[in-house]
């Protein structure tokens, strides 16, 4: 009888420690808290991707200009590489300042939430200015499509959501 007993929970601990092989843990797949989208080019990781505007209508407008706004990583140790362009249906899009991206540095397109210059170390980081032009309406809770060109890297179309940011919003 004892061993009918030691086999029956030796028969339940394999069934139950079973159940849990080949899946994949929360915390492995677990995204960064962030507003905006992302995508990686080759060697170039965009995150955090949106466009700051506060909305106070149903829609913003075509003639007015949104920030865009996202930070590039540049993974590769060795070649540099440099933001070439960005298209969107929405919009024409002006890039303006430094737009190179340092082999291990960073690009930021905008100044990201709640600083006043964009972070990093002045060496291995750059900072640019994005602007949209709408040519047609946009509203919040909807993405919409921009294409990444970079010199070396090549492109990537990613959708892009708006984001309010923190500052107070209109009553």
């Amino acid at each position: 009888m004892n061993r009918f007993k030691i086999g029956l929970v030796a028969l339940i601990a394999v069934a139950l420690t079973g159940c849990g092989a080949g899946q994949i843990s929360q915390m492995a797949t677990q995204e960064p808290a962030v507003n905006g989208n992302k995508v990686t080019i080759n060697n170039v990781a965009l995150r955090d991707i949106r466009m700051q505007a506060v909305q106070t209508g149903d829609y913003l407008q075509p003639g007015r200009t949104v920030d865009l706004v996202l930070v590039a990583v540049n993974q590769s140790p060795d070649v540099a590489d440099r933001l070439v362009g960005v298209t969107s249906d929405i919009g024409t899009v002006t890039v303006s300042g430094d737009a190179r991206l340092p082999a291990g540095g960073m690009l930021f397109i905008g100044t990201p939430e709640g600083a006043k210059v964009a972070p990093g170390p002045l060496g291995s980081s750059n900072a640019a200015k994005a602007t949209v032009a709408l040519a047609k309406p946009i509203t919040n809770g909807l993405t919409y499509n921009f294409t990444f060109n970079f010199e070396k890297a090549g492109q990537a179309s990613v959708l892009v959501p708006i984001s309010a940011g923190l500052g107070p919003q209109p009553a």
